[in-house]
């Protein structure tokens, strides 16, 4: 039931935003489990070779423990930033007078975490 003086237009607008706002944390969620999988897949997969030829040490800084670990931790963390940023979206929907901040995109900051964690796994694998 719309109030009285308000826009109905105006009221859908903040409707559709506020769905919007719910699908992309949705997808964050699901970045974020899709990030931890894969974390966890690694470090596992590290200590079942590890386990597997316990008197040769193939990897003496256990680069797939550190990866495993960063994808866990970047996971987390995306998932946690996604929250973060959907409360102040849905803050900012609600306020009367909203106006359009804009803001660095979480997509941006988990990218450079990935390139930075890509280099990593390079310079692991060719020294």
């Amino acid at each position: 039931m719309q109030s009285p003086g308000s826009d109905t237009s105006t009221d859908l607008a903040r409707e559709r935003s506020r769905a919007a706002a719910d699908r992309t944390l949705m997808a964050w969620i699901r970045t974020a489990l899709a990030l931890i999988g894969f974390g966890f897949t690694i470090a596992k997969l590290g200590d079942f070779v590890e386990t597997r030829h316990p008197d040769i040490r193939l990897d003496p800084i256990r680069s797939m423990t550190i990866f495993g670990g960063v994808f866990l931790l970047l996971g987390v963390l995306s998932l946690v930033a996604a929250v973060i940023q959907h409360g102040w979206i849905l803050k900012s929907i609600d306020a009367e007078d909203y106006t359009y901040v804009s803001s660095r995109p979480l997509a941006v900051s988990v990218s450079i975490v990935l390139i930075a964690t890509a280099v990593f796994g390079l310079l692991v694998i060719f020294l």
